[in-house]
This record gives structure tokens, sequence and C-alpha cells, in this order.
């Protein structure tokens, strides 16, 4: 592959849930909920795509059917040349190695039952099975001290850590095998500011040492922009942009981004409270019963009649800049 091919390609991938209503007679035809509903994007080599949207846009579910967590309504997704929804679980397996993730609950995500050495041996047991014992634990050691975790701390289990030393825990189980990519799943969002900071910046740091790529999903803007070379907005579990991190931020194109940007606090009060702050009405429709069209028409304060009809397709502006809308 050379330095410009896609390291990951993802096409018209839909995850859709069956929901059955409640009381529903057993021959009923369960609902379908569109939580991914046809999104497209290309990750590049050493890239990070930073992931935004309101809860229940779809994005730790578009991140789980990447790793195949959860299956695919539809689409594919090309990981080094291979289409990772077409796999058996034999081949999915030799990719797995290759891609890893980092959950949002630190603690949650380790087995209590697992000293920490243990659990960040793991994977390297699981897909190395015969690597010696004396080269797991150095390896163990070697990745727990390039996250920050003393060493004489292997023994210990994970109740025995504060929130983000669990958090550079699961940091270092994910980077035991080497991986090529890493699914941050709003890794520090469940984590005091000045802990967030430290762990964006470690994560920075492994990024440029080991030439990652990163899928970095998170509600707090500012932190996306610190840490992403392009940002992708879901909207409903469809992409309504996608633009370079600085141009999202200094000119956002649809006005769901707009909101978005917004509603990002300023720390001067004075130009906070000078600043508009654009209020998005209604609430998130149900992704069981979208909108017709464009899934933000109703709540948009630009929305025309060909809004109601037709779906906008994402169409570039320039800039590295794709937006999905009839009217900007």
């Amino acid at each position: 592959m050379n330095a410009q091919s896609p390291l990951l390609s993802v096409r018209d991938l839909k995850v859709w849930f069956d929901i059955k209503a409640k009381g529903a007679m057993p021959w009923t035809a369960p609902d379908k909920l569109k939580a991914v509903d046809g999104v497209d994007f290309d990750l590049m080599p050493g890239e990070t795509l930073g992931i935004v949207g309101e809860s229940g846009c779809g994005k730790s579910t578009l991140a789980r059917a990447i790793m195949r967590m959860v299956p695919a309504e539809a689409g594919t997704v090309l990981w080094l040349g291979d289409d990772l929804l077409s796999l058996n679980k034999q081949g999915m397996r030799a990719h797995r190695k290759e891609m890893q993730m980092i959950f949002q609950d630190p603690l949650a995500s380790l087995n209590p039952r697992m000293t920490i050495g243990q659990i960040v041996a793991e994977p390297l047991k699981t897909h190395y099975p015969s690597v010696s014992k004396s080269e797991v634990k150095a390896r163990v050691r070697e990745v727990l001290d390039r996250v920050g975790i003393l060493p004489n701390m292997i023994n210990r289990y994970p109740h025995e850590f504060s929130g983000g030393q669990c958090q550079r825990i699961g940091i270092a189980r994910a980077l035991i095998l080497k991986p090529q990519l890493i699914i941050c799943d709003e890794p520090v969002s469940a984590l005091d500011v000045s802990i967030q900071a430290q762990v964006i910046n470690l994560l920075m740091e492994i990024q440029e040492d080991m030439g990652l790529s990163l899928i970095f999903i998170a509600h707090d803007l500012s932190v996306v922009k610190h840490i992403s070379t392009r940002v992708m907005v879901l909207y409903l579990g469809n992409v309504v942009e996608i633009s370079e991190a600085e141009q999202l931020y200094r000119a956002p194109g649809h006005p769901y981004t707009q909101a978005l940007i917004s509603a990002v606090p300023i720390p001067d009060p004075k130009a906070y409270a000078d600043k508009e702050v654009l209020i998005l009405d209604a609430d998130l429709p149900s992704p069981l019963n979208p909108p017709s069209g464009c899934v933000f028409r109703t709540r948009c304060p630009l929305a025309k009649p060909v809004c109601a009809e037709i779906k906008p397709p994402l169409t570039d502006r320039g800039n590295g800049q794709q937006v999905a809308c009839h009217v900007i």
C-alpha cells in the first residue's frame, strides 16, 4: 500500500436493529432502528479522524460495526484491502491484532479478577501463544512504563487505581499488540478535565512515536479539535459534514455543525457572553422513525421543501470540506 492509499475505507455502512413494539404479536414484523444509515469515509495512515455528534447519533455503533462487535446490515469496511464484513471468524481474528479499541468507562473495561499485568498480557497471549513467559512479562513492563504506570504495580488490581490510571492501563492493553489503528470510544468523557488533557497528550505522543491511525469519538468538540486531523459530524446515523479540523472550526458548513460549534464554551467570560449560541428547536427525532429526505430538516432553521423530499448527498465544497445540505 502506498502512502496515499487509505488504511480504512468505509462505504455505505448500515447498522439496523430489529425492535419489537411492547405487546406486539410474535408474527408482527419488527421495526428497524437505523443506528447507522449509509456512512462513507476514508482513514489515511497516521491520521486522526474525530467523530462528533449528539448522544444517539450512532458514533459508538459505527465504531463497533467497524470492529465487527455488532453486525452490519449492509456496506463494506475495507481494511488493508480486505472487506472485514465478508470475512469468517478465522479471517477476522487475523486482523484483530491490527485494530484495537479503548473504551469509555476505564474501570468497567478491565476485568476486576485479573491483575493489570494479566490484563495487559492477555491480548499478547491470545494472538501470539508461542511467546515465552519472560518475553511477555518484559513486553508488559515496557508498555506499562510507556503509558506512565510503574512496573512495580504489575500485580495490583484495577480497583486500586484511579480512573485516569485505569484508562492508561486500557491504552497499554491496546498497544501491546502494536496495532496500526486504535479506535477511541469517548476515552476521556469519564475523567476530570486535568486528567483528560494528560490522556489526550499521551495518545498524541504515542501516535507520533508509533505512526498510529486513530478514530477518536467524543462529545467535547474542543478535545476533538485538539487531537484530530479531520472531523466527521454524525446526525441520526448519517454523515452531515466531513472537514479538516481547522476548516471545520473556522467555517462550519452544515447548520448542525454550526450549532455544535456555537455551543463550545470559551474560557473568557466576556467573550462567551458576547458569543451567539445557536439553539436547536425540538428534540432529536427517533431513529425508529427518522424524517424523510434530510434527517436534520425538522430542527434546521434553513429547511426548504426540497429537504423533505430528497436526501442530500455529501458534496465537495473545497478546502477538504464535504457537506450534505441542499441549502448551504
